[in-house]
Formats: C-alpha cells, sequence, structure tokens
C-alpha cells in the first residue's frame, strides 16, 4: 500500500473510532432507581453490556490514536497536507456527537425522553451541517489537487 492509501485508511480509522469510542466509554445513561425493565425508550439500545460497550470504546480509542498518530507523522514530511484537517475535524466531531446522541436516544427514562427530541431536532441538522460541510471541503482538495 502507497503512501496515500496508509493516510487514507488512517483517516478513515480515525474517523470511524470517535463515534464508537464516545459511546463505548460514555457507558448507557438510564435514569436511576427504576428496575431497567420499567424504563421508557425512545429507542431501544443495541443489547451490548455496559462491560463490552466500555471494551470497544477502549478498543476504539487505541485504533483512534493510532490514526491520528500516523497522520500527524506524515504531515511534518509533506505527505498529509494540513487543510485536509478541515476535513477530517468536522467528521471527527460529528462522529462524537452521534456518539452521544445514540447513547441519549437510547436512554431509559420515567416518561418522557425529551433529550432525544433534543438530539433529533438539535443534533440532526449540526451533525449534517458538519457532514456537509466536511464534503464540500474534501471535494474542493481533491478537485485542487487534481489541477496541479
Amino acid at each position: 500500500m502507497g503512501k496515500r492509501g496508509t493516510q487514507l485508511s488512517a483517516a478513515v480509522l480515525l474517523v470511524a473510532a470517535v463515534p464508537v469510542a464516545v459511546w463505548g466509554l460514555m457507558g448507557q445513561q438510564n435514569a436511576q432507581g427504576l428496575p431497567p425493565s420499567e424504563l421508557d425508550h425512545a429507542f431501544r439500545p443495541p443489547d451490548v453490556s455496559d462491560g463490552t460497550a466500555a471494551v470497544l470504546g477502549a478498543v476504539a480509542v487505541v485504533l483512534g490514536v493510532l490514526g491520528a498518530a500516523l497522520l500527524l507523522r506524515a504531515g511534518p514530511h509533506g505527505g498529509l497536507d494540513s487543510r485536509w484537517w478541515a476535513v477530517l475535524g468536522p467528521l471527527m466531531v460529528a462522529g462524537a456527537l452521534a456518539g452521544v446522541g445514540l447513547r441519549v436516544l437510547t436512554a431509559g427514562v420515567i416518561g418522557a425522553n425529551i433529550g432525544a427530541g433534543l438530539v433529533i431536532l438539535a443534533g440532526g441538522p449540526v451533525i449534517g451541517g458538519l457532514l456537509l460541510w466536511a464534503l464540500v471541503r474534501g471535494v474542493w482538495l481533491a478537485r485542487e489537487r487534481s489541477r496541479r
């Protein structure tokens, strides 16, 4: 695999690791005081134990750090154009928001899950805007590179 393939793999690893790390390390956000069978859910959480989720989160952190280290190492040597961080940054923020949002959407609550509504009404457009920014900026950088 060439230098560009390694950088692309590292970028994908970094961006994919962020939501898993946040989701896994945040843990299930159920209301305290009631047994889980009596809690209301906007969406049912995945059938993954808290321990397994924490391990997945920790592995994702390690993989994300590895991806970031490969990208940062490529930067000073002229391998990675630093302008690509304007694409990767919003993708990582969107991933972190998605990880938090999934935990809020699947939280067990007493009554209505108002946080789920806020995630859908506010988080959805913010994540969409970040993804749109990353797409437009990425296409612009790729076109600029192909012109050279």
